[in-house]
C-alpha cells in the first residue's frame, strides 16, 4: 500500500532537510507545518540518507515546502544553497529580495509582504518579468500581480514537468509533441 520508495540521487530525506534549514524551521515548525509527528520529522532530518522514505510523507513533505512531489524529488541539490547565517543566497531568495528592493508598485510590495511562502519561489528571471510589467498601465496593474503569479507559479509547475518527462521513456514522444506546438506558434517564424 504505502510502501517504501527508492530514490534518484540525492536522497530525499537530505533534500527534505536541506530546504527545511533554507526556510530557518526547526523540527517542530516542519512537523507542525507538514502534519507529521516530530518523531518523523526527527528522522528525517537527521538520517543522513539513509532512511527510505514513505508515499504519504513525501506528500507531506512537499506540501508542507510549497512544492508538488515531482518537483521534490527532481530538484537538483545544488539548487539547495542555505539561506541563513548570511551565506549565499540563492536564485529564488534573490528573486524575493529583488521585488522587495525595486517594486514600485505598493499592489506588488504588498502582495511580496502577504505572500512570503510563494514569494521565497519566485526566481530572479520571473522577479524580472514582473518588475518589468509594473506601471499604470502595465499587465500587473490590468490584471493584478495575484492573477500573473499565478501564471507564473502553472509555467514553473508545468517546465518541472517537461525535464521529469524529458529524463523518462516519453522524451521520443515529449520532444514530437512539442515540435508540433512549437510550429503553431506564430512569432518562432
Amino acid at each position: 500500500m504505502d510502501a517504501p520508495l527508492e530514490t534518484r540521487g540525492v536522497d530525499l530525506g537530505s533534500k527534505i532537510a536541506r530546504l527545511v534549514e533554507e526556510r530557518g524551521w526547526n523540527q517542530e515548525d516542519f512537523a507542525r507545518s507538514s502534519g507529521l509527528n516530530r518523531h518523523t520529522v526527527r528522522e528525517i532530518m537527521n538520517s543522513n540518507g539513509e532512511r527510505k522514505l514513505r508515499n504519504d510523507t513525501i506528500s507531506k513533505c512537499a506540501k508542507a515546502l510549497g512544492l508538488q512531489v515531482n518537483e521534490l524529488r527532481d530538484l537538483p541539490l545544488d539548487r539547495l544553497l542555505p539561506r541563513m547565517h548570511g551565506k549565499v543566497l540563492s536564485e529564488r531568495e534573490g528573486g524575493r529580495k529583488l521585488l522587495l528592493e525595486k517594486s514600485e508598485m505598493p499592489e506588488l510590495k504588498e502582495w511580496v509582504s502577504r505572500n512570503t511562502e510563494r514569494a521565497a519561489q519566485i526566481t530572479v528571471e520571473e522577479a524580472e518579468e514582473l518588475l518589468s510589467l509594473q506601471g499604470p498601465d502595465g499587465v500587473l496593474a490590468r490584471i493584478g500581480v495575484e492573477y500573473y503569479v499565478e501564471i507564473l507559479e502553472r509555467r514553473r509547475r508545468l517546465l518541472n514537468r517537461v525535464k521529469a518527462i524529458a529524463k523518462s521513456e516519453y522524451f521520443d514522444l515529449l520532444e514530437q509533441f512539442v515540435g508540433l506546438l512549437y510550429e503553431k506558434i506564430p512569432s518562432h517564424k
